[in-house]
């Protein structure tokens, strides 16, 4: 079973730092990480890949700096790293992202299964995994909890939602994000550690992956942000009393002269 791993390094505190004039992240002088829901990714990657055999390959979008992502995650039992840095990918939204990571995935060969994780802690979009999907043309299932079997080039998923949870089969190849009660990621051991340390990184920039220019980056980035600010403080609201006619009454009043 070939299983592609799509991670992200996102900036480890949640005091981020925006660029005035970019209106992107700032990310120099920031300790990064793995982003959490990627290393759930990771460890089904690596679990699948220990029951039923073949190979996995992280794939990375990012500046030279993702490389530490991506060799921790070959620490933990993945087999492949490429990191897709280029400046002209920098300022890429959602969609740029998915377009250029699956052009990625196209040269990693044959596969039958992308794992996401359900979102970036810094974007909070949710948007990538689907997006990938779409590219590549093939199905999805969003929120995997578990996945419960794989056979004959179907596979059955328990996909979670906000009271209860789906069981799901979809044809094989296809891309699953995946949410934290799916399991427990393991810690690196020495030997996976010493692997990765030289390991070969595989680096495609835009030349390799011949992409449309005005797809890529800030340019092919149909969504743009306009701005970044701190709302104002809310003010101090007020309580109103009475039988529930009455302060129902009171808050239509309150309601129509703020809209007015």
């Amino acid at each position: 079973m070939n299983i592609i791993v799509c991670i992200k390094q996102v900036p480890e505190t949640t005091e981020v730092r925006i660029n005035p004039e970019t209106n992107t992240l700032i990310r120099e002088g920031v300790k990064s990480i793995i982003n959490p829901f990627d290393m759930y990714a990771i460890e089904e990657a690596v679990r699948l890949k220990e029951k039923f055999g073949g190979k996995a390959t992280v794939i990375s979008m990012g500046p030279p700096q993702a490389e530490a992502a991506l060799r921790e995650a070959l620490s933990m039992g993945i087999d492949n790293g490429i990191l897709v840095g280029d400046r002209a990918f920098a300022g890429s939204d959602t969609w740029a992202t998915s377009y250029t990571l699956a052009a990625a995935i196209k040269t990693a060969g044959e596969f039958d299964l992308i794992i996401c994780g359900k979102q970036a802690s810094d974007g909070d979009t949710a948007q990538v995994g689907p997006g990938i999907s779409t590219h590549l043309d093939i199905p999805q299932v969003t929120y995997v909890k578990k996945i419960e079997e794989v056979k004959d080039k179907v596979m059955r998923v328990e996909r979670m939602m906000e009271e209860g949870f789906e069981i799901i089969e979809t044809p094989l190849p296809c891309l699953i994000t995946v949410v934290k009660e799916i399991n427990e990621p393991r810690l690196p051991s020495l030997k996976g550690m010493m692997r990765a340390k030289s390991a070969k990184i595989t680096v495609l920039t835009q030349k390799e992956l011949d992409l449309d220019p005005q797809s890529i980056g800030l340019c092919g980035s149909p969504t743009q942000v306009v701005k970044i600010f701190t709302p104002p403080p809310r003010k101090g609201g007020q309580i109103l009393s009475g039988e529930t006619e009455e302060i129902a009454g009171k808050l239509v009043e309150l309601i129509k002269d703020e809209v007015h």
